[in-house]
C-alpha cells in the first residue's frame, strides 16, 4: 500500500512559508539538551533564529528563560511551523490541536508509519485525512526536518555547529531520507560547496520531493538541485518540475536507488514506497536532461561540477598531467567507462606543441613532463588551450599536492588560471589523502573550482557531466510535432492483444515496412494470396488469445509451392486444435519470406506512472540471451536514435564485421521513431513489440522488415 497520494497531482505546494517561518512552536520541548526537543531549541538558537519561539511542554513552565504553555490548544493562532517532538502515541492529538490553531505546517520527526506495514500505513492515513482537511501541511512523518542555511532556520533534531548564513549561490538538497540529507550536506560543506537548504522529507504525508523541488526552482540562490529520492510519487509533476529547471538553466542531479531488485524491497521497507520501474523512469527523466547518477560519490561530485559549470557543452574530456603513467592510467580507465579522450585538432597540436619541450607529445590526454617545476604558470596556459578546442568539453587537471613551495606555487599560479576556464575544469590532487596546506585549499575553495583527490572519481563524474551537455542539446531537439493517431485496427480484444496481421496493418499505415501478405480464412484463399505475393511463402496461425504461434505448431516456413502451402495449412490447423482445443482462429497469415538479415527488436510501452519509452537493441534469441538493448524517450530525434544505436553492446555488428556489409541505421531508426510517435499519438496503445525488425544494407528495398509485431491496447 503506497502513502496517501497529494490532492493535486500536477500541482505543487507553496513551502515558501515553511522554508521561511516568522513563528516556530516546538512540541515536545524539554530542559533535557539531549532530547529530540532540547536539540531543536539549540540550534534555533545557535543560529540566531530570529523569529517567535513557542514552547510546549507538559513538565516545564520555562525552559532557558523562556515560558513555556502545556498543550498546543495553548498557542496562539497562525502559527507558520509547528516542530513535533514527541512520539507517535501522540503526534494524532497533537496534529488535530495544531489544526484548531490554524497552523501552517507542521514537522513530524516521529516514525512507525507507511514504513512500519500495514498499522503503520492505517495510521499514516489518518494523518493525512486531518491535515488535508485542515488544510495544514505535514512534513514527514519519519524524518529529520530541514535545515535552511540561506535564512538561519536549523529545524532538525541533529545536533548541528552554528554557521553564518550562507550568501552565496549555492546547492539545494531535498532527500527522503533523513541520513542522506544530513550526508548531503556536510559532504558539501566539508568540500567547502555552498549550501542554500537540505530538507527531509521522510514518508512524505504531505509534503513531497515535488514540492521542494518546486521551491528550489523559483529560489534564486538555489543553482543546482541535488535529488536523493526512493520513489518518485508524482512522476508527470516531477517531469514537468524538470523541463522547468531546464529552461531556468538549474541541473537536477538525482539518485534513485532501484535498480536491482533487493534495493527495491529495502526501498519499501524504508518508506513504505512501492518501487517502480527504474529504467523506465531513467530513460524519461533523461528526456528532460536529469542526470541519474548510480552512485554516492557521483551524486555529490555531478553536483559541485554543475554548481560551477551549470551549462556544460556537449563534448568529450581532456587530460593534462605531468606524469606518464597517470596519462596512461587516464586512457584505461576512460576506455573502461566508455568516455571519450577525442584527439586534438590540428590548430590546438599546433599551438602546444610551441609551448611544451621538444620530447613531449601534444595530444589528448597531455603529458606536459617537468617544464611545471620552472614555469607552473605554463600548466595553466596548457590548460585553457586545449579546453578551446571544439573536440573538448570538460577538462581534468591532475596534479600532486607537493612541498609547500610547490603548493606556493600552484596556488598563484595554477589555481587563478583554471578558474577562468568557461567549460567544466576539475582539479585533481594526487596523493589521496596527503594533507593540503590550508592556504592552498582556501585558495581551491576561493575560486570555485571542483577540487578532487581521486582521478578515477573526476573521470566518472565528468562523464555525467558531458551526458548532460548532451541531453540538454538533445532535449532541444526532441521531434514534439504532433503526430496523427491512427485509428486502432479493430475493436480492442477481452485481452486487449491484436493478432500479429491486425497489428502489422497498423503499423504498416503507420510506415513501418511489413512483408507483402493477407489473412486467409480457407486455404484456397491461402493458395491466392501466395500467388500474388510469390514463393517461397510463410504460414502463421492467427488469433488475438495466440500471441506465441509456435509454442503450439502454429508457423510453417519456406513454403515453396501450393502443394507444400496445402499440406502446412492442414497440419498447421491440426497442430493447433491438439494444444489449444477451445482456441478459434482467425485464420492464417500468408506472407512472402523476407531475406535474411540482422534481426533487431524495437518495442515500446506506456508506463502508468512515467508514460511511453521505446526499446531498441538486438532481436531475435539474442535479446533474451545478450539483453542488449537501449531503453529511450518515445520522442527521440531519429539523428539522436541513431547515436543511441551506437551505444548498443553490439553497434560493431550493425556496422558491419568480418566483410559484411552495416544495416541502414537511419531505416532502423525511423521505424523506432514511428513506434514512439504512435505510443504519444494514441493513449489506448500500451504496448508494441516487433521482434524481429530485420535489418539490410544501405540501399536495400526495403531496408528493414518488421517480420512479427503485436500491438497491444486498453478498452
Amino acid at each position: 500500500m503506497n502513502s496517501p497520494t497529494p490532492r493535486h497531482d500536477l500541482t505543487v505546494q507553496n513551502v515558501a512559508r515553511v522554508f521561511k517561518p516568522r513563528s516556530i512552536a516546538v512540541v515536545g520541548a524539554s530542559a533535557d539538551a539531549r532530547s529530540f526537543g532540547g536539540f531543536v531549541q539549540a540550534n534555533l538558537e545557535k543560529f540566531a533564529y530570529d523569529g517567535a519561539i513557542h514552547l510546549v511542554s507538559r513538565s516545564s513552565s520555562e525552559i532557558n528563560g523562556r515560558p513555556c504553555v502545556k498543550t498546543v490548544h495553548d498557542l496562539p493562532e497562525g502559527i507558520d511551523l509547528a516542530v513535533l517532538a514527541i512520539p507517535e502515541a501522540g503526534v494524532l492529538d497533537a496534529v488535530q490541536g495544531l489544526a484548531a490553531r490554524a497552523c501552517h505546517a507542521a514537522v513530524l520527526f516521529a516514525s512507525g508509519y507507511a514504513e512500519a506495514g500495514e498499522e503503520g500505513q492505517a495510521k499514516q492515513a489518518v494523518l493525512a485525512r486531518v491535515a488535508q482537511e485542515a488544510g495544514l501541511l505535514l512534513v514527514g512523518p519519519n524524518c529529520m526536518g530541514f535545515t535552511n542555511l540561506a535564512a538561519g532556520v536549523p529545524v532538525t533534531f541533529e545536533p548541528l555547529a552554528p554557521r553564518a548564513r550562507e550568501t552565496r549561490p549555492g546547492v539545494g538538497v531535498v532527500a527522503q531520507s533523513g541520513f542522506m540529507a544530513a550526508n548531503l550536506r556536510d559532504a558539501f560543506l566539508g568540500r567547502g560547496v555552498p549550501v542554500t537548504s537540505v530538507f527531509s522529507t521522510g514518508n512524505e504525508i504531505s509534503v513531497c520531493v515535488e514540492d521542494i523541488l518546486a521551491h528550489y526552482i523559483a529560489d534564486a540562490q538555489t543553482r543546482t538541485i541535488t535529488v536523493y529520492a526512493e520513489q518518485i510519487r508524482r512522476p508527470a509533476l516531477f517531469l514537468q518540475l524538470a523541463a522547468q529547471a531546464r529552461a531556468a538553466g538549474k541541473p537536477i542531479v538525482l539518485l534513485m536507488p532501484g535498480r536491482s531488485a533487493r534495493a527495491r524491497e529495502a526501498a519499501q521497507s524504508h518508506t513504505g514506497a512501492l518501487a517502480g520501474d527504474h529504467a523506465t523512469a531513467s530513460a524519461q527523466l533523461l528526456r528532460e536532461a536529469v542526470v541519474v547518477v548510480e552512485s554516492l560519490d557521483e551524486l555529490l561530485d555531478v553536483s559541485a561540477i554543475l554548481l560551477r559549470y551549470p551549462q556544460p557543452p556537449a563534448g568529450g574530456t581532456g587530460f593534462l598531467t605531468g606524469s606518464g603513467a597517470m596519462k596512461n592510467i587516464a586512457l584505461d580507465f576512460a576506455d573502461d567507462l566508455g568516455l571519450d579522450l577525442p584527439a586534438l585538432t590540428a590548430p590546438t597540436v599546433e599551438k602546444l606543441t610551441a609551448m611544451l619541450p621538444a620530447y613531449a607529445v601534444a595530444e589528448n590526454p597531455l603529458d606536459y613532463t617537468t617544464i611545471s617545476v620552472r614555469n607552473p604558470a605554463i600548466v595553466g596556459e596548457l590548460l585553457l588551450t586545449m579546453l578551446d578546442d571544439a573536440a573538448i568539453g570538460n577538462i581534468v587537471l591532475a596534479i600532486p599536492v607537493g612541498p609547500t613551495v610547490a603548493q606556493k606555487d600552484k596556488a598563484e599560479y595554477i589555481v587563478p588560471t583554471v578558474a577562468k576556464a568557461q567549460k567544466p575544469a576539475v582539479l585533481v590532487l594526487t596523493g589521496d589523502s596527503s594533507p593540503v596546506e590550508p592556504f592552498f585549499l582556501e585558495a581551491i575553495q576561493a575560486s570555485g573550482v571542483p577540487l578532487f583527490r581521486s582521478a578515477d572519481r573526476a573521470l566518472r563524474a565528468l562523464r555525467r557531466v558531458a551526458a548532460y551537455g548532451e541531453a540538454l542539446q538533445r532535449a532541444a531537439r526532441a521531434d514534439a510535432a504532433p503526430v496523427a493517431a491512427l485509428p486502432l485496427p479493430g475493436a480492442v480484444p477481452p485481452n486487449g492483444l491484436f493478432a500479429e496481421y491486425q497489428g502489422k496493418q497498423w503499423l504498416a499505415q503507420a510506415g513501418v515496412p511489413v512483408p507483402p501478405g493477407a489473412l486467409a480464412r480457407t486455404v484456397d484463399a491461402a493458395v491466392q494470396v501466395a500467388a500474388e505475393v510469390g514463393y517461397p511463402v510463410v504460414l502463421k496461425a492467427q488469433a488475438s488469445a495466440l500471441p506465441h504461434k509456435s509454442d503450439v505448431g502454429g508457423v510453417c516456413v519456406g513454403l515453396c509451392d501450393e502443394a507444400a502451402l496445402r499440406q502446412a495449412w492442414t497440419q498447421l490447423f491440426a497442430s493447433v486444435r491438439q494444444h489449444r482445443p477451445e482456441l478459434e482462429l482467425d485464420g492464417a497469415l500468408v506472407e512472402a519470406m523476407g531475406p535474411r538479415g540482422l534481426e533487431l527488436v524495437v518495442g515500446a510501452k506506456r508506463d502508468a506512472e512515467w508514460g511511453p519509452v521505446v526499446l531498441v537493441g538486438l532481436g531475435g534469441i539474442w535479446i533474451e540471451a545478450l539483453k542488449d538493448v537501449r531503453l529511450i524517450p518515445a520522442d527521440m530525434a531519429e539523428a539522436d536514435i541513431v547515436v543511441e544505436l551506437g551505444r548498443l553492446k553490439a553497434a560493431v555488428v550493425l556496422q558491419g564485421i568480418r566483410g559484411a556489409a552495416g544495416v541502414d541505421l537511419q531505416a532502423i531508426a525511423k521505424v523506432v521513431a514511428l513506434v514512439g510517435a504512435q505510443m504519444r499519438a494514441n493513449p489506448q496503445i500500451t504496448e508494441i513489440d516487433i521482434n524481429p525488425l530485420v535489418a539490410y544494407p544501405v540501399g536495400s528495398v526495403p531496408p528493414v522488415l518488421a517480420l512479427d509485431a503485436l500491438v497491444v491496447a486498453r478498452a
